[in-house]
């Protein structure tokens, strides 16, 4: 879909590590085309499963997005010890600068137990910026 940069973050909570990484896709002074890829890893010693996503983008706009959904682009991957599974997805936001944020929602199937683990923080910005007016 797009080049991943060497811009990777990383979180590792319970063995399982989820590392992403924002691509600016599409600039422009009206609005921005950003990328991200993510990629779960199950270092843990039991299968789990992906059941869905809440992730966020605040912007410096005052802006909020959110996507509380159930899976990944329809699918809800099952991952043994060792595996992985990798996403990637697009996001037009309309300002400059942003702050994308959220959690993924896995289930260890053998504690049979739901947790929210943590993607990292990942800064959106662009060169262009907002111009500062002064009043007299």
């Amino acid at each position: 879909m797009f080049e991943i940069n060497d811009e990777m973050q990383t979180n590792v909570i319970d063995d399982i590590v989820i590392s992403a990484c924002p691509v600016l896709v599409e600039e422009s002074t009206q609005g921005n085309l950003w990328g991200y890829y993510l990629c779960i890893e199950n270092n843990s010693k039991h299968k789990i499963q992906l059941l869905g996503k809440n992730w966020n983008i605040s912007d410096d706009k005052g802006n909020f997005y959110c996507d509380d959904s159930d899976g990944f682009k329809g699918e809800i991957p099952e991952l043994e010890p060792g595996e992985y599974f990798e996403f990637t997805s697009t996001a037009p936001i309309d300002a400059h600068n942003a702050v994308f944020y959220g959690s993924c929602k896995i289930v260890d199937t053998y504690a049979n137990k739901a947790k929210n683990i943590r993607i990292p923080t990942l800064s959106l910005a662009t060169k262009y910026q907002r111009k500062n007016a002064i009043l007299n």
